[in-house]
């Protein structure tokens, strides 16, 4: 399969969108391409050597044109570059602001496979399993190298950078398996780091879930590990340390100490536990160590999970700092 191309399924709610910006603007600079070949072969017939064709230049003829054509030719071609690029940028940003409640999936890539886990602690390897018509969250990050999650028949990509999180989503439309890539060069298997993701009914899929091998979940594991690693000694009520109280605290809008302002997501939650140094709330001291060597990419998907299951909601903007 060429993914160079795009293949001719669109099976998410973005790939028809998608698909209308490519194909108008490969119609109108199809139309433009063929409009200039055209009048270059016309022209070299007209005008060529052997041509019976007044070439004689004079005063009569300087500083003769038509303005109103230059004008045209100019303004037009604006406005329809003006037109693609407001048109994309609604696109990207339609495409940055995922919809709420979203079935939510962490993966982790590494040379070379995709590991994927469900919301109830199922999990899987180079296999995706979702519902159709459901918005689908995918929380990935990377143990190695970069790589690039990519499912063409969805019309979604994103580069998976070792250090971040990166967000992807979409809204599965037709059922049936479809192919998922790595499009980024990322060592000597790259070629046979692919998957697929197999799109289900909601009651197959419902089914399909409760079925798996029953493991702790993403938070269960993190709320462990939180332990483990005595965050739970600094971070809860009435301890010694002067900490930051994590309840209730995913997906609000804190102060930091040099009085900038940070939502509280996956990125800032990480960053917090590898580079505590980074952003420090305010009001507390930046006396918390750096985890970063000691925990692997899985462990922080898990304390993230955990930290996330302690805000139950969703909080909105500005709802107040730690």
């Amino acid at each position: 399969m060429n993914i160079l191309l795009p293949p001719t399924s669109a099976a998410s709610a973005f790939a028809g969108k998608v698909d209308a910006l490519l194909w108008t603007m490969t119609a109108v600079t199809g139309f433009v391409a063929v409009s200039i070949i055209t009048l270059m072969v016309l022209f070299s017939v007209r005008y060529r050597r052997a041509a019976t064709v007044d070439r004689r230049i004079g005063p009569a003829t300087i500083g003769v044109g038509n303005h109103w054509l230059e004008i045209t030719w100019i303004c037009v071609p604006l406005a329809i570059f003006v037109a693609f690029y407001v048109w994309g940028a609604r696109l990207y940003f339609d495409y940055e602001n995922p919809p709420l409640a979203p079935l939510e999936i962490d993966i982790v890539a590494k040379q070379w496979m995709w590991k994927l886990e469900q919301p109830n602690g199922r999990r899987e390897i180079n296999e995706l399993h979702v519902p159709r018509g459901r918005p689908v969250k995918l929380v990935l990050s990377s143990q190695d190298v970069i790589h690039s999650f990519y499912v063409p028949a969805f019309r979604v990509k994103r580069d998976v950078v070792p250090g971040r999180f990166a967000i992807l989503w979409f809204t599965p439309t037709v059922t049936g398996r479809y192919h998922l890539f790595c499009a980024e060069y990322c060592g000597t298997n790259h070629s046979e780091m692919g998957g697929d993701i197999v799109v289900m009914e909601p009651q197959a899929y419902s089914r399909w879930l409760e079925h798996g091998a029953v493991q702790p979940t993403l938070a269960q594991r993190g709320a462990a590990l939180y332990r483990q690693l005595g965050c739970s000694g600094c971070h809860t009520p009435g301890s010694a340390i002067h900490a930051p109280d994590l309840d209730n605290l995913y997906g609000r809008t804190v102060p930091l100490s040099n009085g900038s302002f940070v939502k509280v997501d996956e990125q800032y939650v990480r960053d917090s536990i590898v580079q505590p140094s980074r952003d420090v709330a305010a009001g507390y001291r930046d006396e918390m160590p750096s985890f970063a060597g000691r925990v692997s990419e899985e462990d922080l998907l898990e304390l993230v999970a955990y930290i996330k299951s302690m805000a139950p909601a969703q909080a909105p903007e500005g709802a107040g700092s730690p």
